[in-house]
């Protein structure tokens, strides 16, 4: 069986083209004009923003602000790459494109990592569940 023939189908799928940054080797540190330091983000990372706001329609300005579940199937380059780095800057990339309001809404992730080194890639879902009471 082939992955993608274990999407769920009831959920709405996007696909964004490019090997996904990781968030974890994607920081620099630089000086912040008041002696101290400041955290900003790579040209890499800043440039794969740019380019996963482009390729996101279907969830883009969704502004989606109630928890939710991310579905997601990162297709690496090679297997060197991190899924836990991968989610993470999927994330915040989701977050800049306005599909969901804030990271921490987050309450599951369900992730498979997959390789194509021709062909790089996410894709994902989301899904909106209601807020559960423990």
């Amino acid at each position: 069986m082939r992955l993608s023939d274990e999407l769920r189908q009831d959920l709405v799928w996007e696909t964004i083209l490019g090997q996904v940054v990781s968030k974890a080797n994607n920081y620099q540190a630089v000086p912040d004009g008041k002696g101290g330091r400041r955290i900003i983000k790579s040209a890499k990372m800043r440039d794969y923003e740019r380019s996963f706001a482009r390729q996101c329609r279907l969830y883009r300005d969704r502004l989606i602000s109630k928890p939710f579940i991310l579905h997601a199937v990162v297709y690496e380059s090679t297997w060197s790459f991190d899924l836990d780095n991968a989610l993470k800057g999927t994330l915040d990339c989701l977050q800049s494109a306005r599909a969901i309001t804030n990271d921490n809404l987050c309450v599951a992730i369900n992730a498979r990592k997959a390789i194509d080194g021709q062909n790089p890639r996410l894709m994902y879902a989301i899904e909106e569940t209601e807020p559960t009471l423990f």
